[in-house]
C-alpha cells in the first residue's frame, strides 16, 4: 500500500491542530471566547440597568489609566461601556478574570498586534470610543485591562465587583 507524503504531513497537521483546540481552554484556542467567566455578551435591545463612561488615557508622568479603575454592579445587571480613549496611543479594554487576563497578556507580549474579534474587549485608537454591553450573570471579582505592552505594568487596570 502507498501513501502520499502529502497526505501524511496533512493528517498530522489535522491531528495536530485538533490536539491544540481540545487541550486548550475555552478563549485559548485562537483568540476567541466560548464562555466567559464574568458572564455573557449583553442584548442592546433589552434593558441597560446602567451606563458606564470610561476613559482612557496617559498622564504626564507616564502613567496610563482608566477613569474610574473601580466599579460594583449588581448581578443580573446588563451594562454599557462607553469607552473612550483620551490618550495619545492605542488602549483596549479587555473585561475577564485576573487570571485570564494574565494570559492573555502574555499573548500580547509575544504579538503586540494581535487582532481581537471578542464581544467582552474592544481596542480603540487614540481618540477612538466604542461600546461593550455586557450582562453580568456571575457573583465575583473580575478585571478590566489594558493589555497591550507596558500598560498593564503603567497602571492601565481596574476591578469589577459584581454582588
Amino acid at each position: 500500500m502507498m501513501v502520499r507524503l502529502s497526505t501524511l504531513v496533512g493528517a498530522a497537521a489535522a491531528l495536530a491542530l485538533s490536539t491544540t483546540l481540545v487541550l486548550a481552554g475555552p478563549g485559548e484556542a485562537g483568540h476567541s471566547h466560548k464562555s466567559f467567566a464574568t458572564g455573557e455578551p449583553g442584548d442592546p435591545k433589552k434593558p441597560i440597568a446602567r451606563t458606564i463612561e470610561v476613559a482612557m488615557k496617559e498622564t504626564e508622568d507616564a502613567k496610563m489609566l482608566f477613569e474610574p479603575n473601580k466599579v460594583e454592579i449588581r448581578r443580573g445587571d446588563q451594562v454599557r461601556f462607553v469607552l473612550r480613549n483620551h490618550g495619545s496611543v492605542d488602549h483596549e479594554f479587555m473585561l475577564d478574570t485576573v487570571e485570564r487576563n494574565a494570559k492573555h497578556k502574555i499573548a500580547m507580549e509575544k504579538n503586540p498586534d494581535m487582532e481581537h474579534d471578542d464581544p467582552n474587549g474592544k481596542r480603540l485608537a487614540s481618540k477612538g470610543s466604542n461600546e461593550i454591553v455586557w450582562r453580568f450573570t456571575k457573583p465575583g471579582t473580575f478585571e478590566f485591562a489594558c493589555l497591550i505592552p507596558g500598560h498593564y505594568e503603567s497602571g492601565m487596570h481596574g476591578t469589577i465587583v459584581v454582588k
